[in-house]
């Protein structure tokens, strides 16, 4: 498949800076992202599931042992992206670590889409097909402020979060689905984050849903949150046994 250029243009966001509780004992001495299953760190496949859609700009947020992130990474050279760090002195939750990385994934006029994708899932998800939804976002008044990745919802999480209705998300109603972890968000949604200060992104969802300023897409290919150590050693069973 062929990678269109404009996907150059815009900038993806990996979620690292998570602590990693449920994954304790392994994440006492590792960050969460660099947790091997099969022959990769977690976060590495993600990067390299962006750097096939073309995506070659890359933010990663960090804060828990954020130095040994950097140290594995670099620059994102032996990957074919350019990666670019936002450190984080506390944890600002998911919402105030993106309003805290703006200046490094938008435009001087702060009117740039992006990408945001969590660091602790795997999933085989094609991110070049979301380019025309960031084009759209980009070019047209009237868009969303986010187009969120929605799934079945796994045993874990059984009541999903929520609805769609003719690709708008929606709070409410019936064949409820998982937000994957995978966004297109614009910066106004960030608009009232102040940066620095911690701030979760579900509130901040729920009312740009309510203001119907959400839309979504179901995506019905591999997807795995890895929050325990038993996931991990699922997919790492999995990955093992395809990659030989």
């Amino acid at each position: 498949m062929a990678i269109p250029s404009e996907t150059a243009s815009y900038k993806a966001m990996i979620l690292a800076a998570g602590r990693g509780e449920r994954m304790r004992p392994l994440t006492d001495s590792t960050p969460k992202p660099l947790l091997q299953a099969g022959n990769d760190a977690l976060i590495e496949y993600q990067i390299k599931s962006l750097e096939r859609a073309g995506f070659k700009d890359i933010v990663i947020n960090h804060a828990y042992l954020g130095e040994m992130i950097e140290a594995a990474l670099g620059c994102g050279e032996r990957y074919g992206v350019r990666i670019t760090y936002s450190p984080e002195k506390v944890v600002l939750e998911t919402a105030g670590g993106i309003a805290n990385a703006l200046p490094l994934l938008t435009d001087d006029a702060y009117s740039r889409p992006f990408l945001v994708v969590n660091a602790d899932i795997y999933c085989e998800f094609d991110y070049a097909v979301l380019l025309p939804v960031l084009k759209a976002m980009h070019q047209v008044d009237s868009a969303p402020l986010a187009h969120l990745i929605l799934v079945d919802n796994p045993p874990h999480h059984a009541a999903g979060d929520f609805a769609l209705l003719h690709n708008q998300v929606e709070l409410t109603g019936d064949n409820r689905l998982t937000f994957s972890g995978i966004g297109i968000y614009h910066p106004l949604l960030f608009k009232d984050v102040e940066s620095g200060l911690p701030a979760k992104l579900a509130p901040i969802l729920r009312t740009a849903i309510n203001q119907k300023k959400v839309t979504g897409a179901y995506y019905a290919g591999t997807w795995m949150d890895i929050g325990t150590p038993e996931r991990l050693g699922q997919l790492n069973r999995q990955l093992s046994d395809q990659q030989g």
